[in-house]
């Protein structure tokens, strides 16, 4: 899991979205309400979508400000979420059946930990299979 969470707030809008995503390296945001609890999720492709020419104008054209979307406006609602108990079975289950890139980690009060992509759960795969790997050359060596 990735901690702690990256989040936007709901009013923020799509640039400021685009701009955190970039500065941070990530393709997606849980979105938070005034309470911090987790509303909603918001996308790379959900902005670029709200960018394209064929939904407004460009983010970066002058005198475009208040045509600017709020991220409350093109998420996606509800978040899908798990809590700190799920297992990774149930995690990657999740992620497979929705075909979705990543999950919100949240207490029980809906409020964000963190945050389980695909990458994060590669990166386990591969700690486990070079671990593995690692203790078969051993035992190898030791025969």
């Amino acid at each position: 899991m990735s901690q702690p969470a990256i989040v936007i707030e709901w009013n923020a809008s799509i640039l400021d979205a685009s701009a955190l995503m970039e500065e941070r390296n990530v393709r997606r945001l849980p979105v938070v309400n005034d309470e911090n609890t987790v509303i909603g999720i918001v996308s790379s492709g959900d902005v670029r979508e709200a960018t394209s020419v064929y939904h407004t104008a460009s983010p970066y054209a002058p005198d475009q400000d208040e045509i600017l979307l709020a991220v409350d406006e093109v998420m996606t609602t509800p978040a899908l979420t798990v809590t700190p108990d799920a297992t990774l079975l149930d995690t990657v289950r999740l992620l497979v059946e929705r075909k979705i890139g990543g999950v919100p980690v949240v207490d029980a009060l809906g409020q964000p930990l963190g945050m389980i992509t695909e990458s994060d759960i590669f990166r386990l795969l591969l700690q486990e299979w070079s671990e593995r790997e690692g203790d078969e050359e051993g035992d190898a060596e030791a025969a």
